[in-house]
């Protein structure tokens, strides 16, 4: 009887495990975005949401990170502006994805979009 008990406590612990392994890292989160600024110029972006909102993240000093910002999953409009010019991207941005809007040591801007549960 005590090895019974001993097997079904392994059995259900290695259930436990499997399961909990198998959990996405992210469950309908809205996707957010940050602006990484490598370059020489302050940069800012305009996140027109899909649902009509408009998220901002403004005047990132060179040499810093911006918080990243949450905003509604759909397209999305970025408009990012590095020293008066600008870039505009449309993309669908799905939830438990991350959006960094990365500015080169020579201002040119290049974007990379992450799933969470990669």
């Amino acid at each position: 009887m005590k090895s019974f008990k001993t097997l079904i406590t392994i059995l259900a612990a290695g259930i436990s495990l499997a399961t909990l392994s198998a959990c996405d890292k992210c469950e309908g989160e809205n996707p957010s975005a940050r602006i990484i600024n490598r370059g020489t110029k302050e940069a800012s972006v305009q996140i027109k949401t899909s649902n009509g909102n408009t998220e901002n993240l403004n005047n990132v000093a060179a040499g810093t990170t911006s918080a990243a910002r949450q905003y509604a999953a759909g397209t999305v409009t970025f408009t990012i502006t590095v020293d008066k010019a600008e870039v505009v991207k449309t993309v669908q941005m799905d939830e438990c994805h991350e959006y960094d809007i990365i500015i080169a040591p020579d201002n040119t801007v290049t974007t990379d979009s992450r799933d969470l549960n990669d």
